[in-house]
């Protein structure tokens, strides 16, 4: 869906995301990727439709019922709600076939997906012994026709509706919920091998195979079971009664969100009619709603955890950290970088080195502050151990701890209480604003000489996601950007009273305008026949005034060039409108969440990361950053790796082309990796030899 407003063409946020998402799918269709790894991206690419439902989907139902509502793009949310469907269907389709041709593929690796009908008396025999030992004692069935009503049924969870039967009483029909225990017990069970065949079973199977198991005590000897879903909506909604705490608040919106409003139900195709009909009811689910009949499994997200069964080569190669030329071990961190900025690219390189600048801040006696931004930590974060240590030190350190963050809100809740047992100060945002930027200040004294480092990055400080995420982080001793990070910090303190900054580039602030200004400046170097381009990477292009800008600076003569993993709402290549803009999404085997923005400045180029995307929320909800990179060596090696990530012959689909998400390379055999990319990349950065 596209539309056009004031003559500008923008494409529906929604249906941007989809294509994404598309993406993922065709990942898992590429046979040039390892087959685990396949299964893998449905795991993904499942994952991520779920939560589009509970968040943009649910959006789009409560804006039916809002009128007046501002919205980043022209946007008519029944149409947007009937294309969805229209897509979703296809993609289904589409996802199941894959999901076959994996299953095939597998069998002629050994390996064996099974279900209850197909077991052996011997494979019989293991389930329903493991079945009485790790599951049973998991399952609390709800016989559905003792209770009122089952709106109580758990977001994200899977069930086996199941009917029951008496022979006896040939026409009488019972009726049972079960959700399964795949937080406790894992969704796959590996069967013993026979001779060099291996096999595996769902959990849903091993339900199903054991259901006398737990409803033969009640004269029940029939069974049948059929799996159903329900997804609800995830928005928080926030109270404002200000004699409660922000973090009171927060907990009783997260416990108001496991009865959000239902937005998707999806189920076994095979279902009785009756039995559909009855939990339906029950559950509040409307013809309006959608509604979606499918295969015999759902929560397709399990698949991301799929066992590998002595098969290495079906997974993609280990690809181990690479050290960084300019941290050699058992050196200083802050010593380096008192003589020179140090730019990390992980997962490439260790996140490790992260956790060692802050084990050494926080033991290092001429250190006397710590302050810190946390969005999403790791489950067992060493970060927060290493700020809990520092705190222990006596060091003053300060969390700036979102409360905010999506579906992470819990832990953050958790992490705030472990930090404040331990003296660290906390301090959360305003409701309606999110902490988002990545900083971290180090300050000290050495004799009589103030001294400070700064971290910027445009991921989490997750040593979990940085394993799977690729991000930039910058390291620095610059005094300019230190002082701009204390003062950012000082802002957030303070209510965010305004500051004017020397070097930082802060929303909800100046962000938009500043880089409308950069856009301006090519266009007048366009005009005047001078270099004009500019290099735009980014996770989300969303905020009209800015792809207005893009649109007009192409007209203009600037060359544009945008690689945009996720929703991209401006549409490149269309003649007359943005002829000289092109745009591609890399989606391959870490996820690309780095922000860097690259503008010609008339032959003398300006380069920046960000922790922003170029949306509305980034710009006026958030609180984001973006920093200059002024190391010649620095800006070197961006350079040098987004022209590798441009390169023809590089893994990426064309954004704005008429059948979304065609390769760029074309019918190219061989196309460069995202893993390959890197490995040019870090030939041409090889760690010195000291």
């Amino acid at each position: 869906m596209k539309k056009k407003k004031n003559d500008i063409e923008l494409l529906n946020r929604e249906i941007s995301w989809l294509h994404f998402n598309g993406r993922v799918l065709q990942e898992a269709a590429d046979p040039r990727n390892p087959l685990l790894e396949r299964l893998k991206f449905l795991g993904i690419f499942s994952n991520n439709r779920d939560e589009f439902f509970r968040v943009r989907v649910a959006t789009l139902n409560r804006m039916l019922k809002v009128d007046n509502i501002h919205y980043d793009t022209p946007v008519d949310p029944k149409k947007v709600l009937r294309e969805i469907i229209t897509i979703v269907q296809t993609q289904e389709k589409d996802f199941m076939r894959i999901y076959e041709e994996i299953v095939r593929e597998l069998g002629n690796h050994e390996i064996h997906i099974i279900n209850e009908t197909q077991l052996s008396p011997a494979q019989g025999k293991y389930v329903r012994k493991y079945f009485h030992e790790r599951v049973r004692t998991s399952l609390f069935p709800m016989m559905i026709g003792s209770i009122r009503d089952i709106s109580s049924l758990v977001d994200k969870s899977i069930y086996l509706a199941v009917t029951l039967g008496r022979s006896t009483q040939p026409d009488k029909t019972d009726y049972a919920l079960i959700e399964l225990p795949t937080r406790h017990v894992s969704r796959f069970l590996i069967l013993p091998e026979e001779g060099n065949r291996k096999y595996v079973i769902l959990l849903d199977d091993v339900v199903r195979f054991c259901l006398d198991d737990i409803f033969s005590v009640f004269g029940y000897d029939r069974f049948s079971a059929y799996t159903v879903k329900l997804t609800r909506d995830a928005e928080l909604d926030i109270d404002t009664d200000v004699s409660k705490s922000f973090i009171e608040i927060m907990a009783e919106s997260l416990k108001q969100r496991k009865k959000g409003i239902a937005v998707r139900f999806v189920y076994d195709a095979s279902i009785p009619s009756e039995l559909l009909k009855i939990i339906l009811k029950k559950v509040e689910i409307t013809k309006e709603d959608p509604i979606r009949g499918g295969g015999r499994y759902h929560n397709f997200k399990d698949f991301m955890g799929f066992p590998n069964l002595g098969h290495p080569e079906l997974e993609y190669e280990p690809m181990p950290a690479l050290p960084h030329r300019d941290l050699p071990p058992n050196q200083s961190i802050l010593s380096i970088l008192k003589d020179k900025d140090v730019m990390l690219h992980y997962p490439y390189q260790s996140f490790q080195y992260i956790i060692d600048l802050l084990r050494e801040a926080s033991m290092d006696p001429k250190v006397r502050s710590i302050k810190m931004t946390i969005y999403r930590a790791a489950k067992n974060s060493n970060v927060i151990n290493a700020l809990i240590n520092a705190a222990r030190n006596g060091k003053f350190v300060t969390v700036y701890m979102e409360l905010q963050a999506r579906f992470d809100e819990e832990a953050n809740i958790y992490w705030t209480e472990r930090l404040r047992e331990e003296g660290v100060k906390v301090i959360h945002s305003i409701p309606g604003f999110k902490v988002h930027c990545k900083l971290l200040l180090i300050r000290g004294k050495e004799g009589p000489r103030q001294v400070s480092y700064a971290m910027i990055s445009t991921g989490n400080f997750n040593e979990d996601t940085a394993k799977f995420y690729a991000d930039d982080c910058l390291l620095t001793s610059d005094a300019q950007i230190c002082a701009d990070v204390y003062n950012a910090f000082h802002q957030m303190e303070t209510a965010y009273r305004p500051f004017k900054y020397k070097s930082l580039i802060l929303s909800p602030f100046s962000m938009r305008a500043y880089f409308i200004r950069l856009i301006n400046q090519e266009i007048r170097n366009a005009k005047e026949g001078k270099e004009a381009w500019m290099i735009i990477k980014l996770n989300n292009l969303v905020d009209e005034a800015i792809v207005r800008k893009l649109y007009k600076a192409g007209r203009e003569g600037v060359k544009i060039t945008l690689i945009i993993r996720g929703i991209c709402v401006l549409v490149p290549g269309v003649k007359g409108l943005s002829e000289n803009i092109e745009g591609i999404s890399i989606v391959d085997r870490y996820l690309e969440h780095s922000r860097v923005l690259v503008f010609a400045n008339s032959g003398d180029p300006q380069y920046y990361i960000t922790s922003a995307d170029w949306m509305v929320r980034n710009f006026d909800n958030r609180i984001e950053v973006a920093c200059p990179v002024r190391d010649p060596a620095i800006r070197a090696e961006i350079r040098s790796m987004l022209e590798l990530q441009l390169a023809d012959n590089v893994k990426a689909r064309l954004l704005g082309s008429k059948e979304p998400n065609q390769y760029k390379a074309g019918g190219r055999k061989k196309i460069r990796s995202q893993a390959e990319t890197y490995r040019l990349f870090h030939s041409a950065h090889q760690p010195s030899s000291r």
